[in-house]
């Protein structure tokens, strides 16, 4: 099922057993800040980014290594050198995505994200040593930015997709048939959003945080939350605009976010993680946070 009836698609969903596949990865994978500047294409639609001034490389090289370290805690997570020609390559979630044995190139909407598809390194990992089938979206003509525009319940095999310039419905389409998902629910972003992991995260299969604000209809982020209720953290403005949105569970017990997200969230919805299981996991990433994303926007996962 692929549709925009969320009551249609709330009354599947409900049916559905959390057997789809874990509800967390086995690993991830990051790409360093080498070369971190503004990209300007990006920026066109991107209101999260800094200025240029705003952009210190030598930081962001310096947070994301914390990043890597933190992670590898957690579960195995390996780091593939960035190209000054790619300064957006930091977010590689919006470019490569996976499902068991399988992995999804995107297709970005700027020529500037585009060449970071082409990364024959990272494509040579997943076909090569995981031994993976390639789904090459790519080179096809709608943007169709992976878990950036799509949030993905991995224990339901649920998608929410929210629509911008950066996904439109037929790359929507092709996101929900690559990665194999029951059912996927669409949705325009508000005016200004560019990703759906910016407003929405749904953690474990279990809990979801979601600011209202990012949706062109409210009714829609009610009826997700209703889905997820008790578990549900409801964002503020502040906390909107802090990127606590940008949230991702890599684990069944902990939720990691930047450090000023975590500074932003109220000890409200503090709670309502604690309730449902989840330890706040934190990393300084304001550097990264120039580039217009946070720390969900870093990982990629691999299932």
């Amino acid at each position: 099922m692929i549709t925009r009836d969320a009551q249609a698609f709330f009354a599947h969903a409900q049916a559905l057993a959390h057997d789809f596949g874990p509800a967390t990865a086995r690993a991830a994978f990051l790409v360093a800040p080498d070369g971190f500047r503004l990209a300007e294409q990006s920026a066109q639609d991107n209101r999260y980014m800094a200025q240029a001034a705003g952009f210190d490389a030598a930081r962001a090289a310096d947070q994301h290594h914390a990043l890597h370290r933190a992670l590898s805690d957690v579960l195995p997570t390996v780091c593939f050198p960035g190209d000054p020609a790619t300064p957006d390559a930091v977010f590689p979630n919006n470019v490569f995505a996976t499902a068991a044995g399988r992995y999804v190139v995107g297709r970005m909407r700027h020529p500037v994200r585009q060449r970071e598809a082409e990364r024959a390194d990272i494509r040579g990992f997943f076909g090569g040593v995981l031994d993976y089938a390639e789904i090459d979206l790519s080179l096809q003509p709608h943007p169709c930015e992976l878990t950036g525009a799509l949030v993905i319940d991995r224990a339901r095999g649920l998608g929410l997709c929210g629509l911008s310039e950066r996904c439109d419905e037929a790359g929507a389409r092709l996101m929900h048939e690559a990665l194999g998902l029951r059912a996927t629910l669409l949705f325009d972003l508000a005016s200004g959003e560019y990703h759906t992991n910016v407003v929405l995260s749904v953690l474990a299969g279990r809990a979801a945080i979601i600011s209202e604000r990012g949706f062109a209809d409210p009714a829609i982020a009610r009826a997700i939350a209703d889905f997820y209720t008790p578990h549900v953290v409801q964002l503020s403005e502040r906390e909107h605009r802090a990127l606590v949105g940008n949230a991702i569970a890599l684990s069944g017990d902990m939720v990691w976010m930047s450090a000023r997200a975590a500074d932003a969230l109220a000890p409200r919805n503090r709670e309502v993680l604690a309730a449902a299981g989840f330890q706040v996991r934190t990393v300084g990433l304001d550097a990264i946070e120039a580039g217009g994303g946070s720390l969900r926007c870093c990982v990629g996962e691999i299932y």
